[in-house]
């Protein structure tokens, strides 16, 4: 299959130095309407021997050759450019996704029409996989937040492998687990000060995905102040005048390519009250 090469999008971008931010944004729906919809990366018909990349996604390491073997007719990996919409609030839950790379967030809008990112998922992550167990529609919808892709798995064909293999779905039970907790928990802190969710938002992201440097704890993930706003629900003018703050007392730095938590304990002890 022959595939179109990968356009660039547009990044929001600040100026640190005014105070000011600017975020530019992206139309998935006026890029769909001009382009036919995207083929799978690989499909039954042109998949041949190349490899799928199981070892990506630690739920799959737990397969023997024959259950991946069994899985590749089945398996689609698609790409997805920045902004692009994975699945809307409302589509069936007919399949299993696995983050293959780059970054998805999950948002839903909320009662006031702002919309709120209930997680965002890198490599390896499940994406809506409650949905799909349950086979309902799914609650919110996921876009990728960069390039990113995707395997997919149809959901009937994937519990008969579960049903063979007890350490998969053992796996899948302790993630689904593990996101539950933290959504409750997020949930439960939403009524305490903005600060104090804010500062939970990059410690849990450093748990996460951050490696220790020597400028401190690194944390690999680009995020408009729009998208802080919307992880911890306040708007992007709090945002934009917490990380300006914290900017300046050195609790947090924003880079290209993300941030850096210098002194962990100066955010762990923010707290939750005035």
């Amino acid at each position: 299959m022959r595939r179109r090469p990968a356009r660039t999008v547009g990044r929001a971008a600040s100026d640190r130095h005014a105070g000011r931010y600017r975020r530019v944004r992206y139309d998935p729906e006026r890029r769909r309407r001009a382009s036919p919809p995207r083929e799978a990366i690989l499909t039954s018909d042109d998949r041949g021997d190349r490899p799928i990349p199981w070892a990506a996604i630690p739920l799959f390491q737990a397969l023997k050759p024959a259950e991946r073997e069994s899985l590749r007719p089945l398996v689609r990996i698609t790409a997805y450019e920045e902004g692009e919409v994975i699945f809307r609030e409302g589509d069936p839950g007919l399949a299993f996704h696995f983050v293959l790379g780059g970054r998805v967030k999950v948002r839903k809008a909320a009662a006031d029409g702002r919309d709120l990112i209930l997680e965002i998922f890198g490599p390896g992550d499940p994406v809506g996989v409650v949905a799909a167990y349950e086979e309902r529609p799914f609650p919110a919808t996921a876009v990728a937040m960069e390039a990113a892709s995707l395997v997919s798995l149809p959901r009937q064909e994937f519990f008969a492998i579960l049903a063979a293999n007890p350490l998969l779905a053992r796996g899948l039970l302790v993630g689904l687990t593990r996101r539950m907790l933290e959504l409750t928990r997020r949930l439960a802190e939403r009524s305490s000060r903005v600060e104090f969710r804010v500062a939970r938002l990059f410690l849990t992201l450093a748990d996460r995905m951050g490696r220790v440097e020597p400028e401190g704890l690194v944390v690999p993930l680009a995020l408009s102040r729009q998208e802080i706003a919307d992880l911890v629900g306040t708007t992007q003018e709090t945002a934009i005048r917490i990380m300006s703050r914290w900017g300046k007392d050195g609790l947090l730095e924003t880079t290209d390519s993300g941030f850096v938590i210098p002194r962990r304990a100066a955010l762990e002890a923010i707290p939750p009250v005035e």
